[in-house]
Formats: structure tokens, C-alpha cells, sequence
């Protein structure tokens, strides 16, 4: 069925298949794109607007860093979405308590990602939101485009999981042994690279692989990268701005 002949218009309608040899329906691909990325900007603007008021409203950040109440609420709100993503995973099928579930995890993180920002310059915030918009765009487009010409990315995902692993040594060795502002910024760049390597690792599974009923971890997957993305190239711009 998929060797037959398409016309040329009316891509996103699933008049051509997004990639070589695809077997499935593209109209039920292309609907299960859009709400994937439905559910990943609800994401991207929440944590936004909470992000925007923990910077903005000084009492907020203040209360977080001179009390204990607060340090121990700042812990808690660190440790909240890796908490979350368990029950997460048993009921990401299960609606609505996976959309629940994917609210707490996201407000939580929104909270987290605020408090990194609320101690750092607005011009260092808006050079690291403009970048990461620009490559986010840049590689999804790259992906979709990628496929539909027969390249796939699951190859990257071994290399990925290593780099990361080797990403989260990196990190442990300059909390217990701070090896200075140049250190910082190579881990930040690395950071980068990697998770612009995952952006697009992700967008193909998302084209190829994910089963309709993954859409609460397809949106999870990219928003996590997106927001790695950003605090990675906000460790950069901050690093080199000190």
C-alpha cells in the first residue's frame, strides 16, 4: 500500500508519507505530530509564565534563597519531577491523570528553571531564549526534512546515553572540585551538542517510532531537551558574561 504512487500537494493533509517505505497511515502520523507539539508549547508557555513570575516578583526568589523553609521547598521542587515521572510511566495511558502528572512535573521544573534564572542578568535570559528558539526550530525542521529523504537517526541513541553518562561525571567532578569559569563553559557547550543531538534523535522517534499512545512521553522527551537546551547554553552565556 505504501508503494503507490502520491500527489504532490497536501502534505500535511497525509497525501505523501514523511518517510521512505512508511507503512502506516501519514494523516494518523501528521495528527499524532500536532498533538505531541499541542501538548509541548501548553508545556513551553507554562513554564514561561511560571518561570517569568519567580524572576519578576522579588519576595518569590528572596523566600527561596534566605530561609530554610525555602531551601528545603527548593529541594523538594528539584526532586518533584523525577518523583513524578514514575507514576508517570504506570499511567501515562490513563487520562486524566496523565495530564495531572504531566501539569505537576512541568510546574515543577517551571519552578526549578525560575530560581536558576532570578540571579542571573535579563540580557544573559534572552541571548539563551533566542538561541535555543532558533536551534530548536533549526533541527526540527532539518529532521522532518532528513526523513523524508530516507536518513535516520536511532543510531545516535548509544552515543547519546554514553555522552550523557560521561555529561553527569563531568558535572559531579565540578561540584566537589570547581575547576573554574573555562571549565564551565566547555561543559556547557558540550552539554549543547548533546542535547541538540538528542532534539533530533527524539524528533525522529517522534516521525518513526513513538506508538499513539506515547504521547505524554514523546512531549516529555522533547520538552526535556528543549529545556536542557536552554540551561546549557545559559550556563554558557552566563559563564562568559561574569
Amino acid at each position: 500500500m505504501w508503494a503507490q504512487p502520491y500527489p504532490k500537494n497536501d502534505l500535511e493533509g497525509g497525501a505523501r508519507p514523511l518517510y521512505p517505505m512508511m507503512l502506516e497511515s501519514p494523516e494518523l502520523r501528521w495528527a499524532f505530530i500536532r498533538k505531541i507539539y499541542s501538548i509541548l508549547t501548553i508545556q513551553l508557555l507554562l513554564t514561561i509564565a511560571v518561570a517569568s513570575v519567580v524572576v519578576t516578583v522579588r519576595p518569590i526568589h528572596e523566600f527561596f534563597a534566605t530561609t530554610g523553609a525555602g531551601l528545603a521547598l527548593y529541594i523538594v521542587l528539584i526532586i518533584t519531577p523525577f518523583i513524578v515521572l514514575c507514576p508517570l510511566y504506570y499511567y501515562y495511558q490513563k487520562h486524566p491523570v496523565n495530564y495531572l502528572l504531566l501539569g505537576v512535573f512541568t510546574i515543577a521544573l517551571s519552578f526549578a528553571i525560575g530560581l536558576t534564572c532570578a540571579y542571573t542578568k535579563g540580557k544573559v535570559i534572552l541571548e539563551s531564549v533566542i538561541l535555543t528558539t532558533v536551534v530548536v526550530v533549526s533541527l526540527t525542521l532539518y529532521t522532518f526534512w532528513a526523513a523524508k529523504r530516507g536518513h535516520d537517526f536511532n543510531f545516535l541513541g548509544p552515543f547519546l546515553f554514553g555522552a550523557v553518562m560521561v555529561l553527569m561525571l563531568f558535572a559531579l567532578i565540578q561540584i566537589l572540585f570547581p575547576l573554574g569559569r573555562i571549565s564551565v563553559m566547555i561543559y556547557g557547550c558540550l552539554a549543547s551538542i548533546i542535547f541538540c543531538g538528542y532534539i533530533i534523535y527524539d524528533t525522529d522517534n517522534l516521525i518513526k517510532r513513538y506508538s499513539y499512545d506515547e504521547y505524554i512521553w514523546a512531549a516529555v522527551s522533547l520538552y526535556l531537551d528543549i529545556i536542557n537546551l536552554f540551561l546549557s547554553l545559559l550556563t554558557i552565556f552566563r559563564a562568559a558574561d561574569s
